[in-house]
């Protein structure tokens, strides 16, 4: 990941920050882009000087070509995005019947959307980048990762719009994958089983022992047991890979 520019959305804090300061040891340049943009600051912060906090609302087109325009003219390129900003500690858990209109509206605007919006932003700039080097036998690789999430295969009950959000980001990844392939870019998604983030801790109940007797690896994820899936994606030792979901979640989904 030398030298690369990486795009990490939802990075104040969380899996986010993870990512964040996974890829900046590896050696990329991060921009660090959340809504909350105290907590974005205090990311880049923590990853050093080839860092760059932005204010970005991933449900607003106008802010999300806004972040690939800065990130352009910081660094000059855009190798990979990171589409994880999501609401998930706020949902409000509930029968399907009792969720409103707005909530599974806001949900899906920030979960699904937002996705398709960030990549809709950086994807062209990506591919401009891709054309002017067509006579480059070496060609690097363009990187769209998008996190979903194990509750897809699950079927969590009480969180409908939060599964049907992260069911659509797989199902964009892979329309995604087959756009974009021909422009020498991988559209990939991570689906992470429960992880142990501020937010999961403060969302349930005994979080530490949460479907742990469920995992062939007994014990519950930590952040960075996604980061190193992350970083396979979107290294050149993934090149070939592309409109695939890795689920990331200690064996729970095949047992």
């Amino acid at each position: 990941m030398k030298e690369k520019v990486v795009i990490i959305t939802g990075a104040a804090g969380g899996l986010g920050r993870a990512f964040a300061l996974g890829f900046a040891s590896a050696g990329a340049k991060v921009a660090v882009c959340d809504l909350n943009l105290a907590g974005a600051e205090e990311t880049a912060a923590m990853v050093g000087e080839d860092a760059l906090a932005l204010k970005v609302d991933v449900a607003d087109e106008a802010s999300t070509e806004q972040m690939a325009r800065t990130v352009i003219e910081k660094w000059g390129r855009i190798d990979v995005l990171v589409n994880n900003a999501a609401i998930y500690a706020t949902i409000q858990r509930k029968p399907f019947y009792e969720i409103t209109v707005a909530e599974w509206d806001l949900v899906m605007n920030v979960n699904l959307k937002g996705a398709w919006l960030c990549t809709k932003a950086v994807a062209k700039h990506m591919i401009q980048e891709r054309r002017a080097s067509t006579a480059n036998s070496e060609m690097s690789t363009g990187k769209i990762i998008n996190i979903s999430s194990a509750t897809v295969m699950s079927g969590s009950p009480m969180w409908s719009h939060y599964v049907a959000s992260k069911g659509g980001v797989i199902g964009l990844t892979r329309s995604m994958a087959k756009e974009l392939g021909e422009f020498n870019i991988t559209v990939n998604a991570i689906a992470p089983g429960f992880t142990l983030t501020d937010a999961s801790l403060n969302l349930i109940e005994n979080a530490q022992k949460y479907g742990v007797e469920r995992g062939a690896i007994k014990r519950s994820s930590t952040a960075e047991d996604i980061v190193g899936t992350a970083l396979y994606l979107a290294s050149s030792a993934s090149d070939f890979v592309t409109g695939q979901t890795i689920v990331v979640d200690g064996g729970k989904q095949f047992l």
